[in-house]
């Protein structure tokens, strides 16, 4: 039988949440996986799947991606060599080493690291990890969270609504999966990006996919430039319901602050982004313009966590955006 590195995460149902948006808010909590994010689900997958024989893996990761993939090649017991650009906080780089990875740093941004990584996986005969944008990632992987929250909930119930942060793509093409599995296609997904690491709403805008020119927002772990494209056919298709959003840095650290006094929870600005939905308002506008019904069943937030965010780092963010 097939070993997971991944955990069934708990399913907690959010009290002050609840209230703010008038029906029932869930929280699925990505960020009590072993490696600190949801990330662990399909890349832990990927790796036993593609990297039993192999002498290495190599990843190109800001931080979660290249977290779960040093923690699944250290239970493999196989080296791990992990690319991050220049815009990852120290913390990161510890957390790496500590789990016995390489750590290289390489570029500005995602990309630059990626196309060192894929130099790496030809020059020197490693295994490539996508972070993102590989079917494995999401099919059984990310998609084994809704399956998840299908079994807590029980037969009967099922939410009025999903909500996701997206940076390249992986986390929403899982969860769409996932609701296929279990038969929700008919439950809306509200996908939530920051202002300026918005791939995949400026992708959704043009009808095509769509390579940002930098990314400019301090939730670099959205920092994808481009989406990944399954993503954006879902966006396309009429089998399920996306909705795509935006919110500012502002609105995504203000639900940090928020979720760490409410739920004891300190997570990063990537799941701020999609925590932001219903600390902003953003969910009853929604309701307001009729794109979610006004008796909404009960809402599911993928709370996908985040291994690069300490108390040192937050108060950098308050620094640099409550002024």
């Amino acid at each position: 039988m097939a070993e997971y590195f991944h955990v069934n995460t708990p399913l907690l149902e959010s009290m002050s949440m609840s209230k703010l948006v008038g029906t029932t808010v869930y929280l699925k909590m990505e960020n009590s996986q072993p490696t600190g994010s949801f990330k662990i689900r399909g890349i832990g997958h990927l790796c036993q799947k593609l990297a039993k024989e192999s002498t290495g893996v190599v990843c190109s990761s800001g931080g979660n991606a290249g977290m779960a993939a040093a923690y699944a090649a250290r239970k493999m017991g196989i080296p791990a060599t992990i690319i991050i650009p220049s815009s990852t906080p120290p913390l990161v780089v510890k957390r790496l080493k500590d789990q016995g990875a390489t750590v290289k740093c390489i570029g500005k941004v995602w990309d630059d690291a990626n196309a060192e990584a894929l130099r790496l996986a030809e020059t020197e005969g490693l295994t490539y990890v996508p972070p993102f944008d590989h079917p494995l990632l999401w099919l059984q992987g990310h998609a084994s969270l809704i399956a998840e929250v299908a079994a807590s909930l029980g037969s009967g119930v099922k939410p009025g609504a999903v909500l996701v942060a997206v940076g390249g793509g992986g986390l929403l093409c899982g969860v769409i999966q996932g609701l296929k599995d279990v038969g929700w296609t008919d439950v809306p997904v509200v996908a939530m990006e920051t202002v300026g690491a918005d791939c995949f709403n400026a992708a959704v805008k043009a009808g095509k996919l769509v390579t940002l020119d930098d990314i400019t927002s301090e939730a670099k772990c959205l920092g994808a430039k481009t989406v990944c494209k399954k993503a954006f056919e879902y966006s396309q298709c009429s089998e399920v319901t996306i909705i795509s959003e935006l919110v500012t840095d502002q609105q995504a650290l203000s639900a940090i602050e928020a979720f760490l006094d409410e739920e004891r929870v300190l997570v990063e600005m990537a799941c701020g982004a999609a925590l932001a939905a219903v600390y902003s308002g953003l969910i009853q506008r929604l309701q307001g313009e009729g794109r979610l019904p006004t008796l909404l069943g009960p809402l599911l937030v993928i709370v996908c966590g985040g291994s690069s965010i300490d108390m040192e780092q937050l108060s950098n963010l308050k620094h640099k955006l409550h002024n």
